[in-house]
């Protein structure tokens, strides 16, 4: 895992809604330090935003999943007139998603909006870009730019530059792409650092994870502001999760970017679920809630665990808020060692589960009432986590694994004592 990349750092929100941080690591304009912040969750309404009420009922269900920040589209002079009634309803940082019209974004300045995303390859009249910067530097809102390999603003040596940048990146698979995004970026971001403005981060996304991984990995190397990563159209949950998580989880570790957002053609809280779930493997956020494993597919399975640990993860989810690590095992070979390293542990035998709690058995019920005991236990267990009676992590006894043919299929002292068969001797031939 390489160290995060340092940058500066943008600020987005207010006194109400509170301030989400992106960055971090240099020092600002007037050389104050800065801390890195931890890596935010975006996400986008589904929605129109003009359907105020609908897109207000959207935001709150995003920031209760744990969205840091959320983005609405402002297609249409209704959308921004709406955000004036939404924005004090809400209680995350709103980003405005501005394509079309450079004048949708003066609007969402003056309707309270907290960030602006300019797409370069939309808004290319210089005029109008300047315009925009200089409103948002009035109010002191950030602005990202996102290049999505599209073309945006012209310059004279532009033929010049590209041939130099496709020299440069003649060896990528993707190499003219990467040359146009670069060249872009590198246009555009002209006109804000003539504006005095650095108030920027900056997003180069595309549906081809390599390229994604690529273009940002180039852009850390020239560009000091904070990254916005992202896959764009990575299609439905079941394609894009593994589109989106190659691309970046391969950034994250090469400690390359600041905020993220996995976008699916699907309900955007799970796109909530999965940034977050990313970060918490990667060790970027501290988790919030239930750290829950289970056995993968396999013949050994002695309970129904498939639909057992769907019922567990939703029991848990709105009750358990403190970083526990709960183990769901379907049978005795892999259980006992589950149970050793989670804070709470299930493993099953013959239609029954044994649980444990940091390694010391508390229970032996039979399959049917295995999901209450274990939520009684989890909540027991967070309470003395929450009264400082608990750590979280520790484990107080060795859990011996149970025997093949006893209580849950256990033996070896009935077979050392005479009383049981012994195994008959694995023999390998040919047929």
């Amino acid at each position: 895992m390489q160290p995060r990349r340092p940058t500066r750092q943008i600020v987005l929100g207010d006194p109400r809604v509170g301030f989400v941080r992106i960055g971090g690591g240099l020092p600002n304009r007037d050389g104050t330090p800065t801390t890195p912040a931890p890596i935010s969750v975006q996400t986008m309404t589904a929605g129109y935003t003009h359907d105020i009420d609908a897109c207000v009922r959207e935001i709150h269900k995003l920031a209760a999943a744990g969205a840091d920040v959320v983005r609405v589209a402002v297609p249409e002079k209704k959308d921004t007139d709406a955000l004036k009634h939404i924005i004090p309803q809400v209680k995350v940082p709103i980003v405005a998603d501005v394509h079309f019209h450079f004048q949708r974004a003066l609007e969402a300045v003056e309707a309270g909006v907290h960030k602006i995303r300019l797409n370069p390859g939309n808004i290319q009249d210089r005029s109008q870009v300047i315009e925009v910067i200089k409103a948002c530097k009035a109010k002191g809102l950030p602005i990202r730019v996102g290049v999505n390999e599209g073309s945006i603003i012209e310059r004279k040596d532009k033929q010049k530059r590209m041939k130099e940048l496709g020299a440069v990146f003649s060896e990528h698979k993707q190499g003219y792409l990467l040359a146009i995004m670069i060249a872009k970026l590198e246009e555009y971001l002209d006109i804000f650092y003539e504006q005095d403005f650095y108030d920027i981060a900056i997003s180069a996304k595309s549906m081809d994870a390599s390229l994604v991984i690529d273009a940002y990995t180039e852009i850390s190397k020239r560009f000091d502001h904070p990254l916005h990563l992202g896959v764009t159209h990575a299609g439905p949950k079941e394609t894009g999760t593994i589109r989106s998580v190659v691309a970046l989880g391969g950034l994250l570790i090469n400690g390359i970017g600041d905020t993220i957002r996995i976008s699916y053609a699907n309900d955007p809280v799970y796109e909530v679920e999965d940034g977050l779930e990313l970060l918490y493997c990667l060790g970027k956020r501290e988790r919030i809630g239930v750290d829950l494993i289970a056995c993968p597919t396999c013949g050994r399975i002695q309970v129904d665990l498939f639909t057992l640990i769907q019922d567990v993860r939703k029991a848990l989810a709105s009750k358990i808020i403190v970083p526990m690590k709960v183990a769901v095992m379907g049978c005795i070979v892999n259980g006992p060692g589950e149970a050793e390293g989670a804070d709470v542990a299930v493993f099953a035998g013959d239609r029954r589960g044994i649980i444990y709690v940091q390694g010391e058995r508390v229970a032996n019920v039979p399959e049917p009432e295995i999901l209450d005991r274990l939520l009684k236990e989890c909540l027991d267990f967070q309470g003395k986590v929450q009264r400082g009676e608990a750590k979280l992590g520790e484990k107080k006894v060795e859990i011996i694994p149970p025997d093949p043919i006893g209580e849950l299929g256990s033996g070896y002292e009935k077979i050392a004592a005479g009383n049981v068969d012994k195994f008959a001797p694995l023999t390998v031939g040919r047929s």
